[in-house]
């Protein structure tokens, strides 16, 4: 092929995207003006926000925000450097010394984002003759973690351990990885941990979990997923989370022995390559988990809330998927009739967005419900209301 007629890379991409709009299903960016509580301005409008991943309703906390402002006005607005360059200040060590205690663990390393955390996990931990086992609905940044590593990557039937069982002695020769979801981020549903250590165990073949969406809900302090399976360092070797869910700041760890930590910071390249995130944000983070680990009320409403929701819908005849968490999928189907119901909330003042393929399968779109503990009952009501309307007006259009 000659360098004439080789294909412009921007055009390319303008196509994709024109083909995504013609399939109704273009993502947008849309601006909140303002935010109060579980309230929020979007495009002028008023909205009773049922999209935020704030669980425990800390996002706001005056005592976070004062956290924050202090360790700005001693270390600064960033950290000026990668952990290893000098970046790394008291506000950093004091926060990974207390979410390894919080967790259970020896050791626990920061990093920017819960993206980042999995790229590096992966990348520093497997190669090219290894193999990484997955649930089919890990979070993508599991899944590109692995491709990236240049591991064998396969996918073993949601939450079936039978089939992630075929897939190891499938590779039975190989050193293996198995990686999944604690909380799955759009069903709602918890990994079967108890029973994955247990295979993991027999065959020789370490455990990952990926505990974003549930560290702070889950657990009898917060501590997770993991640790209401009870599942120790030795049962559950690599625990991933985040901290910009339950916990409301921004960034993410990695909990584990000091040989995986010590071993993350030698090779792990999305954490010697990366500046710090800023000491007030580790600072805030720290805050956070005082107010989860002891302020159980916000777990015990939390609980009240989703049971309140689940009743209604049942109530109502809304279809729901099976969850315990605060995530609860509104199963659809179409992805066009997941966008009217959803534009149908926000006419009602409920912002609910619609999942729609790619980030869920074809023909299983659904309005993902978040519940927080800054929600009151009577929201959770006016919002079942507000969705009994919304689902009947999307199959009428269908």
């Amino acid at each position: 092929m000659s360098p004439s007629k080789r294909p412009d890379l921007i055009e390319r991409l303008a196509r994709a995207q024109h083909e995504r709009a013609r399939q109704s299903l273009l993502r947008r960016v849309r601006t909140v003006g303002q935010v109060e509580g579980m309230r929020i301005t979007l495009d002028g409008r008023p909205l009773l926000n049922f999209a935020s991943n704030d669980y425990l309703g800390l996002a706001q906390h005056p005592a976070l925000t004062e956290a924050m402002i202090r360790a700005a006005a001693q270390w600064g607005a960033g950290a000026g450097a990668a952990h290893l360059l000098g970046g790394h200040r008291e506000e950093h060590a004091a926060l990974e010394e207390k979410l390894a205690r919080w967790t259970g663990r020896t050791r626990a390393l920061l990093f920017s984002t819960g993206y980042m955390a999995n790229l590096a996990l992966l990348q520093a931990l497997l190669g090219a003759d290894d193999v990484c086992v997955q649930d089919k609905l890990n979070h993508a940044s599991l899944l590109d973690a692995a491709r990236l590593s240049g591991a064998t990557l396969v996918r073993y039937v949601h939450a079936d351990v039978a089939s992630a069982q075929r897939q190891l002695d499938a590779h039975a020769d190989a050193p293996a990885l198995l990686a999944t979801d604690g909380v799955f981020s759009m069903d709602g549903d918890v990994a079967p941990l108890v029973e994955l250590a247990a295979l993991c165990t027999r065959r020789r073949t370490t455990l990952m979990v990926d505990d974003a969406h549930g560290i702070g809900v889950l657990g009898v302090d917060g501590s997770g997923s993991v640790a209401e399976a009870a599942l120790g360092e030795d049962g559950a070797p690599v625990l991933m989370a985040t901290l910009g869910k339950a916990l409301g700041v921004a960034g993410a760890f990695v909990a584990g022995s000091a040989a995986l930590i010590d071993g993350l910071v030698q090779f792990a390249r999305p954490h010697i390559y990366t500046t710090a995130a800023p000491p007030a944000l580790a600072a805030a983070v720290s805050a956070a988990i005082d107010i989860a680990r002891f302020e159980d009320w916000r777990r015990i409403k939390l609980a009240r809330l989703i049971g309140h929701f689940r009743h209604g819908a049942a109530e109502r005849g809304i279809d729901l998927m099976p969850s315990r968490t605060p995530i609860q999928p509104v199963a659809i189907g179409a992805s066009k009739a997941a966008q009217t119901a959803a534009q149908a909330l926000e006419a009602d003042g409920f912002f609910v967005p619609a999942i729609r393929p790619p980030t869920v399968a074809q023909g299983k779109a659904r309005l993902r419900v978040t519940l927080s503990a800054r929600h009151e009952e009577s929201d959770v009501e006016q919002l079942l209301n507000a969705l009994a309307r919304a689902i009947g007006q999307a199959r009428t259009r269908a």
